[in-house]
């Protein structure tokens, strides 16, 4: 599928009349079907007042990190930094997570909402050195799409 008419998709879930959560479960289950080295895929946003992320709607496998604190994995560095973070190779990463012993790549792109880090899209990948420009650019797009909605921080 061309950048594009995944664009396009993602603009027709974000104007549909669903629940926000609904939105977000379709955009992680679409991006996961539709780009091979997607394997799990899923928002965190800011846990109330608190200085963790919270885990929203995912596609994949469950996870036992439903909470990040700031700093920690690369969720949590992005938390801090405000700034993309694709690491092609999680093994070189002394701050990483780990989510499975299949992940060999993790992309997270922020989401803002009037200049403030609200949360982020995070993708973990079993192949190594998957993402592209392209890649980057699409989950910037959905980032930017997101924080229109309503969204929430609890």
């Amino acid at each position: 599928m061309k950048i594009i008419d995944l664009q396009n998709k993602i603009i027709h879930i974000i104007n549909g009349t669903q629940s926000i959560e609904i939105k977000l479960q379709e955009i992680c289950d679409f991006l996961k079907d539709e780009i091979n080295h997607f394997d799990w895929v899923g928002f965190y946003f800011r846990n109330g007042e608190k200085l963790e992320l919270k885990l929203a709607q995912f596609s994949g496998t469950p996870t036992e990190h439903t909470i990040i604190p700031f700093g920690k994995g690369i969720c949590g560095q992005v938390a801090l930094s405000n700034k993309n973070f694709i690491v092609q190779d999680v093994s070189e990463q002394d701050n990483y997570i780990s989510c499975g012993f299949d992940v060999k790549s993790e992309i997270v792109i922020p989401i803002f909402k009037n200049k403030i880090n609200i949360g982020q899209i995070d993708i973990d990948s079993h192949h190594r050195s998957p993402f592209t420009k392209s890649d980057e650019k699409l989950l910037e797009f959905i980032c930017e799409q997101v924080s229109t909605l309503d969204i929430i921080n609890s």
